[in-house]
C-alpha cells in the first residue's frame, strides 16, 4: 500500500471540502448513482477497493452497502479534467445501487417534457434491505 496521499491535493474540492462522485456500471456504462466524497471518503474508498461517501444529510461518512449489503465494489476511479468531479466505475454488489431498491438511481424519466415518468423497476422492497 501507497501512503503517499499527495494525489488528493491535486483534487478540487468545494468550499465544504467535498466533491461530486458519479458512480457508473463498469460492465454496462449506466449511471448508477450521484454522491459525495470528503478527503477521507476518497482515501477510504483507494484503501478499501469499495466506495465510501460522505453523507450530507447525516452528516458522516458512508460505507456504500454498510446496512443493505449492496456495496460497489471500485474498478476504476477517474478524475474530469478541471479535477472537480469524481468517476467511479463500479461493479454493484446485489445489482441495486438505489435506496428506493431499484438498479440505479436515475430511474424517472421527463416524459414529453411535461411529466415524470417511473422507468425501472423495485427490485426489492426497501422494507426488507434495510432493517
Amino acid at each position: 500500500m501507497v501512503n503517499d496521499t499527495r494525489w488528493l491535493n491535486e483534487v478540487t474540492w468545494d468550499d465544504q471540502g467535498l466533491i461530486p462522485v458519479i458512480a457508473q456500471d463498469a460492465a454496462t456504462g449506466d449511471v448508477l448513482m450521484f454522491a459525495w466524497m470528503n478527503r477521507e471518503a476518497l482515501s477510504r474508498t483507494v484503501e478499501s477497493g469499495e466506495a465510501v461517501y460522505w453523507s450530507r444529510s447525516r452528516r458522516k461518512i458512508w460505507h456504500k452497502g454498510e446496512e443493505s449489503g449492496h456495496v460497489q465494489k471500485v474498478i476504476e476511479i477517474r478524475l474530469d479534467c478541471d479535477g472537480d468531479v469524481i468517476l467511479l466505475k463500479v461493479e454493484q454488489q446485489g445489482g441495486i445501487a438505489c435506496h428506493t431498491g431499484r438498479r440505479s438511481c436515475f430511474f424517472t424519466r421527463l416524459h414529453d417534457g411535461s411529466q415524470w415518468q417511473v422507468q425501472e423497476p423495485v427490485l426489492k422492497d426497501p422494507k426488507d434491505i434495510y432493517k
